[in-house]
């Protein structure tokens, strides 16, 4: 059997699958803090040793230049892994330390990590390289990943199955929409571009990250305040929240039903970003075949596809497709045992 498993920062989500990929049980439990989530992890998994898994597969959101591919991890591997976490901090820490916490439960499984930056391996050069000093970024290993991988492939894919179309055929505009959000385009089942760079911090305005700002405002951000600081105030109190104080597009929603300015104008600009990148991506493939909504936000709010949709001069079919990570993640499982 393939477990699956896609830990956050505040939330531990499980998919028990058999060896066809029907789903058997499912669970997604909220967190509050590293020690609960260690705790619940272990609880979780205890109660599942009744089933004879053999992988488990992990999502792991930044791999670095290392990991390209899907891998199996071991206790060496994991060590490696672990030197990646300050690239995504919200996420890696709680990605290996669940790797670490099931190499203890489950001693026999083989620990299998997919990455949310191997869909943007082959990113082209002029995509993934910044306009800095090559020494410099060569040297400190500067350059787009992008993030949400799993999510897009997995929903352009879907997508194209769903219009049945053939995916290498395709000129897709992918949009995660949710906590954090991401755009990307996928020319003929490559992804050539995407809004998340070096960490997922870059590109659309998000719940609580700022997306694309001026560094020169970093710059000045760090004549006031600690290294420490200014990461808290651009990953945890910027994006709509640092706009509205509301971290939830639900919440968000029902603001601006009341009239709430600061509400609207988070929503605005938040939609106003998708549509640019989506502009954006049109130019940089030449045009656009099929426009693909996933995430939470993305798949559930037609408001807010409406809001972007809204006088796109773009003539392409649009379509919101379920997202489903940990299914993704069991496909690439199979896949990586043939």
């Amino acid at each position: 059997m393939i477990l699956v498993l896609n830990c956050g920062s505040q939330s531990i989500k499980w998919k028990l699958y058999d060896k066809s990929l029907t789903l058997l049980k499912e669970k997604e439990i909220s967190v509050l803090n590293s020690k609960e989530f260690e705790r619940t992890l272990e609880k979780e998994l205890n109660s599942l040793k009744e089933y004879e898994i053999s992988y488990i597969g992990h999502r792991v959101v930044h791999g670095g230049e290392k990991y390209t591919k899907t891998t199996l991890i071991d206790k060496g591997e994991l060590k490696k892994l672990e030197s990646f976490n300050y690239l995504a901090p919200l996420h890696n820490p709680f990605n290996t330390l669940g790797i670490s916490i099931c190499m203890k439960v489950f001693p026999e499984a083989k620990e299998i990590a997919v990455f949310d930056t191997e869909f943007y391996s082959d990113l082209p050069k002029e995509a993934y390289t910044y306009a800095l000093s090559l020494k410099v970024a060569q040297k400190k290993g500067y350059r787009k990943f992008g993030f949400h991988g799993i999510s897009h492939e997995y929903a352009s894919k879907q997508a194209a199955k769903e219009i049945k179309k053939p995916y290498n055929k395709l000129k897709i505009i992918s949009c995660h929409l949710g906590g954090g959000s991401s755009v990307s385009a996928i020319s003929k089942g490559k992804a050539v571009e995407t809004s998340m760079g070096y960490t997922p911090l870059d590109g659309l305005a998000m719940m609580t990250r700022c997306g694309d700002v001026d560094p020169g405002i970093v710059l000045d951000l760090l004549k006031d305040n600690t290294l420490t600081e200014v990461k808290h105030i651009l990953n945890k109190e910027s994006g709509l929240y640092g706009i509205c104080g509301k971290d939830n597009m639900l919440a968000i929603l029902e603001e601006v039903k009341k009239d709430n300015k600061k509400a609207q104008l988070a929503l605005d600009i938040y939609t106003y970003r998708i549509k640019k990148y989506i502009g954006a991506y049109y130019a940089v493939m030449g045009g656009c075949d099929l426009i693909v909504f996933t995430g939470t936000i993305g798949y559930r709010s037609s408001k807010i596809r409406n809001m972007i949709l809204k006088n796109l001069p773009i003539k392409a079919k649009d379509i919101e497709i379920k997202p489903d990570e940990e299914l993704a993640i069991a496909q690439k499982i199979v896949n990586f045992r043939k």
